[in-house]
């Protein structure tokens, strides 16, 4: 296949291309810091020479867009929203050019979605979404996203969760403050954590693409979400790290001002299950977190 991610050179891009890269496929990545021959110039906001390589090409997955792994001031939300709204605005307009579309189109979305729950198991059919500006952010991401109906392309929004990785994303920073000693549960621990191997991310990305049943909004998540506490617990069970320092919530305040983060990103429950990737048969490499630690350690 020829597959080009846009916003490709962040931890999910990177290891989508090695993966499809190991397969045979062609992987183009559209990014503002070209530095490789298979990177492509592009500002996420307008036209140029990149959409001439979208012309033949058989899957588009954009993942760009700002972290939301910053403070929620008025400038940072700004971006956050302009740079996912406005790079599947001009995908889309750049595919309303071609005379050879892609197939499939997928877009990056979140499993942040879904209202703060600890109780209620969020699938796509059963899930709420509410409101704020993580889950309006979200909205509005896929709003834009399926606005327009192209029949010959085939589009599915990634509904995202934690991602777990060697390389990049959040297991690196978990792996670090257990090992310190400060890997006890945050705030009271009994927010849901959804989560997936990264190489059930990109098995999930293939299987979707191949699996013509699958469109609308997919949750990509293990179907087995753990509360924070125990998730921190059978992580420091297998680094035989003894202790673990739990932190309150005002400690966890405090900290994200000076990392520069929020808090949410710890505290809300994300009770998400992968519904119709259970129903269409998908089968997880890493369905629990034991053996996803165990490959990952």
């Amino acid at each position: 296949m020829k597959i080009i991610i846009a916003g490709g050179t962040g931890f999910l891009g990177e290891n989508l291309e090695s993966y499809f890269e190991k397969k045979g496929d062609q992987v183009y990545i559209l990014t503002r810091n070209p530095k490789r021959k298979n990177e492509i110039y592009w500002d996420a906001q307008t036209l140029g020479e990149w959409k001439n390589h979208l012309e033949g090409s058989d899957v588009i997955i954009n993942l760009t867009g700002k972290s939301v792994d910053c403070r929620y001031h008025d400038k940072n939300k700004q971006e956050i929203f302009s740079s996912k709204i406005d790079s599947t605005k001009i995908l889309q307009k750049a595919i309303d050019g071609l005379v050879n579309a892609p197939k499939v189109w997928l877009n990056a979305s979140s499993a942040t979605i879904y209202v703060h729950s600890e109780k209620h198991l969020n699938t796509e059919e059963n899930g709420i979404i509410g409101d704020d500006f993580s889950m309006n952010i979200c909205k509005s991401w896929e709003k834009e996203f399926f606005k327009v109906n192209n029949e010959q392309i085939r589009k599915v929004a990634l509904r995202t969760s934690i991602v777990l990785g060697k390389n990049g994303g959040a297991f690196p920073k978990l792996y670090q403050v257990t090992k310190l000693g400060l890997g006890g549960k945050q705030g009271k621990g009994d927010q849901k954590v959804s989560w997936i191997h990264i190489h059930d991310f990109c098995r999930a990305v293939e299987w979707i693409i191949e699996n013509e049943n699958i469109s609308g909004a997919i949750n990509v998540t293990a179907p087995n979400p753990l509360s924070n506490e125990e998730l921190m617990k059978k992580l420091r069970k297998s680094l035989k790290v003894p202790f673990g320092m739990e932190a309150q919530v005002w400690q966890l305040e405090i900290a994200s001002i000076f990392l520069r983060t929020e808090t949410e990103l710890l505290l809300k429950s994300r009770n998400v299950y992968p519904g119709k990737l259970m129903e269409e048969g998908f089968d997880f490499s890493y369905p629990d977190i034991d053996i996803a630690f165990q490959n990952l350690l």
